[in-house]
């Protein structure tokens, strides 16, 4: 793709700059890519209703085209311009969860283009949170399909700083609004079923949807690697999220793990790798010296989520040829977490 000038302007969250919101607004409108913050991660933006937009968020990208966009909207009332039927659960958990981290996959209407559901007839859509994206979803004329702001495969972005690494010179703009809130993905949520489906987990958990609707039902995909069909949101089919060293979850009883991964520390560094671990503040210590960090306290699975991509992509600065990361409970956020280091990992688990 041809290479742009990309501009990187600093945004204040509580005092947000009109004029800069506005040229980002036009960038959209014109076909153009803008990166922004939101709660979860930073989105990379373009005119949700322009094929050709759509086209260039996965050129900008390198993202495989079956891989579906989410649009993204700032006003509940464009919910209807977008999709044909709107049931009434969606609305129920709309009432609860929007503006947020949930995004909920519908029928589609015409107004959609292909290209930006990867050729499904179903639109995934999301009300975020964030104060600047809504902004720049206004300004850019209300619907913006917005993915990750990495390149396709690479952990995603909690920074201005992590956009700048793999996007420069493939978008006209990146608007720094400095570390997202989440810092994992929005949870999306399948309501085109009769039973909701959740899709891929996240802040908004199961339990959390639950005391809500009742009933969900859980993609039995999560956190396997068996789905052969074609994606229905975004990451159930590709290796996502990957540092560039080799990564491996060590799951088992403490003791055990602890032995195994010094085991391969050993190993690695007698052969002159650069070995990392990833730990928590309760078993940090225990790991022999080499390239480890720790995620935060296992109980607060709130920061463990929000320190996740940002410690692989210091793994890659560092060069870590291999990386074991402990693993994590499967209830509550425990389920996101391990849903995104089980992709970034490829699926490869070692139980001791």
């Amino acid at each position: 793709m041809n290479t742009v000038d990309t501009r990187w302007e600093k945004i204040s969250k509580e005092h947000t700059d009109k004029d800069i919101i506005k040229e980002a607004g036009d960038i959209i409108k014109n076909g153009g890519l803008v990166a922004f913050p939101t709660e979860t991660v930073y989105g990379l933006g373009g005119d949700a209703l322009n094929p050709e937009s759509s086209r260039k968020i996965y050129e900008a990208k390198g993202r495989p085209s079956d891989n579906p966009l989410i649009v993204h909207i700032a006003d509940l009332k464009d919910l209807y311009k977008i999709v044909s039927y709107i049931p009434e659960s969606a609305l129920i958990l709309a009432k609860h969860f929007w503006p947020g981290p949930l995004t909920m996959i519908f029928s589609k209407s015409d107004a959609v283009p292909y290209e930006t559901t990867g050729g499904l007839d179903t639109v995934a859509v999301r009300f975020p949170s964030d104060k600047t994206a809504q902004g720049l979803i206004k300004a850019a004329g209300g619907f913006v399909a917005a993915p990750s702001a990495n390149a396709s495969g690479r952990p995603s972005p909690t920074s201005a700083k992590h956009v700048y690494e793999d996007l420069q010179g493939r978008i006209e703009m990146l608007l720094d609004g400095g570390s997202c809130e989440i810092g994992l993905e929005s949870t999306i949520v399948d309501m085109t079923e009769e039973i909701p489906v959740i899709l891929r987990p996240g802040y908004i958990t199961e339990e959390m949807l639950e005391e809500v609707l009742h009933r969900v039902e859980v993609d039995r995909t999560i956190l396997s690697n068996l789905s052969k069909a074609a994606p229905k949101a975004p990451g159930m089919k590709y290796r996502h999220y990957a540092p560039k060293g080799e990564l491996v979850i060590v799951s088992g009883e403490s003791p055990g793990v602890t032995a195994y991964v010094n085991e391969r520390i050993k190993e690695g560094v007698s052969a002159g790798r650069r070995v990392g671990v990833i730990a928590t503040d309760e078993t940090i210590g225990l790991y022999d010296d080499c390239l480890k960090k720790s995620v935060g306290r296992r109980e607060d699975e709130a920061a463990v989520a929000r320190r996740l991509y940002e410690i692989l992509r210091e793994f890659d600065e560092e060069g870590a040829e291999e990386i074991y990361s402990e693993a994590f409970d499967y209830g509550g956020m425990g389920q996101a977490i391990m849903n995104r280091l089980l992709k970034a990992a490829g699926h490869h688990v070692i139980k001791v």
